[in-house]
């Protein structure tokens, strides 16, 4: 199948309201051109300096998800385009996001990371550390950044249960946090669960975002 096959394919599993963006690192712009030809304007990618040359070459209206481990020195390559940085799980994070945003008087969206999975090579936050950076109340000083939402990964497992348990406890977390923080700000409001492996049972626990890959590329070219 192609890859505008593919994409069809997953839309056609996802409700109305559940945003996908679509994992396109590792895979060539011929490819992310064939998803944009089918109308696929969010894509992610989990490397700042393969997302910039991706960037530069590719529609300007792509909106870019950065999904990876954020090396601090590299901000300044993606602050001038990306749209969203998903993966954000410190204070420290958010105030560089947010230095790099001003020089290009911009805001970058941010999704704080949560680390749910029972699995040790995944970063994020957990829920305590969540809760003592927004209750620090320093981001909301930061004018060139905004906190949309939330994004985790469940464990790696074949255990569906323990995949649906995770991403309910998500579920709650985010509401907790909405009510506590962002009452007022209908901007928080994302909530991105799930991989090509898992985000069925992520949608139905609640996830309003999905970022899915190998279900639309195929498996990676390294």
């Amino acid at each position: 199948m192609s890859v505008a096959d593919n994409l069809a394919s997953v839309r056609s599993t996802l409700p109305e309201g559940v945003e996908l963006v679509a994992i396109s690192k590792y895979h060539p712009k011929e490819m992310i051109e064939e998803a944009y030809a089918a109308g696929q304007r969010l894509f992610g990618e989990n490397h700042i300096l393969e997302m910039a040359a991706k960037a530069d070459v590719l529609p300007k209206d792509i909106r870019w998800h950065f999904t990876g481990h954020v090396q601090t020195n590299k901000i300044k390559y993606m602050a001038s385009f990306v749209d969203t940085v998903q993966s954000v799980d410190s204070l420290r994070l958010l105030r560089e996001l947010d230095k790099h945003a001003a020089r290009h008087d911009r805001v970058i969206k941010c999704l704080l990371q949560l680390h749910v999975a029972q699995e040790e090579t995944k970063f994020g936050l957990t829920p305590d550390e969540c809760l003592s950076l927004l209750r620090s109340g320093e981001w909301r000083r930061l004018a060139h950044v905004s906190i949309d939402g939330l994004m985790a990964m469940a464990s790696n497992t074949p255990d569906v249960e323990q995949v649906r348990r995770e991403f309910r406890l998500v579920r709650q977390f985010f509401l907790g946090v909405k009510e506590e923080f962002f009452a007022d700000a209908p901007h928080f409001r994302i909530l991105s669960e799930g991989m090509t492996q898992d985000y069925p049972i992520a949608v139905a626990e609640g996830a309003n975002m999905v970022r899915v890959g190998s279900a639309i590329f195929g498996e990676r070219s390294y």
